[in-house]
Formats: structure tokens, sequence, C-alpha cells
């Protein structure tokens, strides 16, 4: 059978696997189905870990639909703790952690044995439309007016940090709105790699509220990349302050040191809530076990 561990940052889940324990490796139809909340075992993704040459660990993040995510930062935590828990880390509370998005350090804060916190430096933000990338000649891509497919028009900063974002300032956050404009924006033809999305209203210098829609995933209760761009929107658009941000979702809230190199570190909870085995007969049908 094959092992796993599923945690949450937020209430944004996610399964963790080994390639190493793995018959072959996972494909849109697999992944799909794993994250199936009635068919498999349910999550917002799944965390690979896989060999690196360039850091200490290497992930790769899928989404519930198949498609690949540079970075993930509540995908991180959880993925440190999971190191840390099951050995991996060898006692070290610091190590490096390579992503399509870029090679980031993560820091796990251990008390009484327990890791219940982790600090990521998630790299820097970039405003820049090749970053992201959006189509069109390179640009700075703050207030940026895009016109939605069903003649609705909006205002958005479009930020990489590491992986795309799309936050909409606005006065009222209304979870149907979010639902309903967020696969749009998604989906925009600027896009070509598809985006995150952020709905997003300044509680404060440093408070943030967001809702997101996430690519590959819809909806989300919280998202760690997400705070992380909705808070250097913020800061790039003067709505907040250089330094430490608090960001609130639905599911919680993540705080986001925005500094003035646009670096930025993300510090929040991770809990596991249970580890696993997937049955010899789900393997074969879904996983080409034997």
């Amino acid at each position: 059978m094959i092992p796993f561990t599923k945690g949450h940052g937020l209430g944004n889940d996610y399964i963790v696997m080994d390639e190493a324990d793995l018959p072959r490796p996972l494909d849109t139809r697999a992944i799909e189905r794993v994250c199936d909340r009635n068919w498999g075992v349910g999550s917002d993704g799944i965390l690979l870990k896989v060999p690196s040459t360039r850091a200490d660990f290497g992930l790769r993040i899928f989404n519930p639909d198949g498609s690949e995510a540079e970075k993930s930062g509540n995908g991180l935590r959880i993925f440190a703790k999971y190191l840390w828990d099951h050995g991996h880390a060898r006692g070290r509370t610091t190590f490096s952690v390579d992503t399509k998005g870029g090679v980031v350090e993560c820091t796990c804060h251990e008390r009484d044995g327990r890791v219940s916190f982790v600090t990521v430096e998630m790299g820097t933000a970039s405003f820049r439309s090749s970053a992201i990338p959006m189509t069109g000649p390179d640009r700075e891509t703050v207030a940026v007016p895009l016109v939605l497919p069903d003649g609705g028009k909006v205002t958005a900063t479009v930020v990489s940090v590491g992986n795309p974002h799309c936050v909409v300032f606005v006065d009222r956050l209304d979870e149907a709105e979010a639902r309903r404009v967020g696969p749009l924006l998604e989906r925009h033809p600027v896009f070509p790699q598809r985006t995150n999305v952020q709905f997003a209203r300044t509680a404060g210098p440093d408070t943030l509220d967001i809702l997101i829609w996430e690519r590959g995933a819809g909806y989300t209760l919280a998202s760690g990349s997400s705070s992380c761009g909705a808070a250097s929107a913020a800061v790039k658009n003067g709505h907040c302050r250089h330094g430490r941000v608090a960001v609130r979702m639905p599911g919680g809230t993540l705080v986001i040191e925005v500094r003035p190199d646009w670096s930025l570190r993300l510090e929040g909870p991770v809990e596991e809530v249970y580890t696993g085995a997937l049955s010899d007969e789900f393997a074969r049908d879904w996983l080409g076990g034997a």
C-alpha cells in the first residue's frame, strides 16, 4: 500500500506523498481521483516529495485538476512539518526546499517535540508582466484595467511571488461575487498560464481581508502564496505599510512580512490531520500499482 499524510494550513488541506513510494509517476487522472472528496482521499492538492540537486528537499505541487503549481505557502508549511514529523529533516529545524517557483527556506518552530508553526522565506514579489506572465509588452502591472468575458470591468494589481496572483481591491468582500468573478479572471486571455485571484479589502495600515479563487482548485479558505501576493499588492498601492501585514481569510490569519526590497516572509500555523495508506485496490486502479 502507498503511504500518505494529510495536513492543513488554516483549512487549506494537502496530501503529502513520497515519489519513491509510487509505482509510476502521477498523471492527471490519478491526481484528480486522489484529491476527489467523494471518490478519493479529498484535498486541495498533492505535495510530492522528490529528489533535488539544489536544495535539501525537492517538492512538486499538484492542484486537484492535475495541473502543477509553482509554489504554495500553505503547502510549504505542511511539507516542512511533514519532513520534521516523519524524520526526513533529521532534527534540523531550518532547511531549503526546491519548488518549481524557486528555492525557499523553511523554519519549523518546535516546542515540546511538536511543530505547529512554520515560517517560510517566500522569495521576492515582482510587478513585471514578464514575470507573471501576461500577454503584451513588458510593463509594470499596478492598477491594470481588465475587461471580463461577461463585459464587466475590474482594476487589478498583478504580482508574481514565484506563482501568479491577480489582486482586485474592493470596498466589500462578497463570497458569491468572488466565486463568480474568480474563474473569469483565472482564465482571462491576458494570463496564458492562468492566475490565482484575490479580492482584497484594506482594514488598516497593517491588516488586510481577502477572499481567494485559487488556480486549479477554485474557492479556497486560505492560501499562503495568495496572502503574499495580496499583501505585496496592498503595500505597492499604498494601502498598507512595509513590514508585517496580517492577512485575514475565512480559514484564519497569516502574517506576511513585506520588506523594502520586496522579499517576503510568511508566518503561520500548520496541523497534521492523519496518516494513512492507499489500498492495493485503489493503487492498482488509479496509480498503476501491482
